[in-house]
């Protein structure tokens, strides 16, 4: 496994703040911390380890919450292992996984289509299971093992999924095809979804090809079902 520091993520110009008037946390201080995800509630553990350390039989209020969030300089570390590779971030508390994987780390293959979790089209796994990147945050898959479609070849050589899209013609523009394998790859790994076209349809209802090009995607999932069983 190699390992990378990263740069920093982007960080807005300084504004400048006005105390709130009991000399705690600003709300515009609020506001930058907490995010609009809500961040504050999705990284639970952290939040708890950080208040927990300060009052154990107290609860944190909101400013205890959001100072424990924003870290050190609004940016927090981060620890991915993506596609065999250990990457060192740091993030701010409200970065999206997607937008990490694409800006921060360059992996564009995975797109960013609807940017609410429809789509599919940024379909990556996480600890090998399937996930939309654009609905998760950054911080919650600290440790955690992320494959992209960047990952599925092996030393040059394309995943049997990638060789039978290929071969049906699957696709027509191509935007929501790096998601339709990932999510294709995870279907064929799930011994619990039976082999039959509507299962396999029903299982990938979540990924949308706004060319149409379903019937040829069935077919390439089929087909690349043959191929890894060949392959073990």
């Amino acid at each position: 496994m190699t390992q990378r520091n990263e740069p920093d993520g982007a960080v807005d110009a300084p504004v400048e703040e006005t105390a709130s008037p009991s000399g705690g946390v600003s709300r515009r201080r609020f506001l930058q911390s907490v995010g609009a995800s809500g961040v504050a509630a999705a990284s639970g553990t952290l939040v708890a380890k950080r208040a927990e350390a300060q009052t154990p039989d107290a609860p944190a209020d909101a400013a205890t919450v959001a100072a424990a969030v924003a870290g050190s300089g609004d940016l927090l570390p981060l620890q991915l292992t993506v596609n065999g590779t250990l990457y060192k971030l740091r993030v701010a508390p409200n970065a999206i996984l997607l937008d990490v994987l694409r800006d921060q780390l360059q992996l564009t293959g995975t797109k960013k289509g609807c940017d609410l979790g429809q789509c599919g089209a940024c379909t990556v796994h996480a600890n090998g299971v399937s996930i939309n990147s654009c609905l998760s945050l950054a911080l919650m898959h600290d440790g955690d093992s992320i494959t992209t479609i960047e990952g599925l070849e092996n030393n040059g050589r394309l995943h049997p999924v990638q060789e039978a899209f290929w071969e049906h013609d699957a696709y027509q523009c191509g935007y929501c095809t790096s998601g339709q394998m990932m999510s294709a790859v995870a279907v064929l790994k799930d011994a619990r979804i039976p082999a039959d076209d509507h299962s396999v349809r029903e299982a990938m209802s979540g990924n949308i090809c706004r060319c149409g090009a379903y019937k040829n995607i069935i077919a390439a999932v089929q087909t690349a079902r043959g191929k890894m069983g060949r392959t073990g």
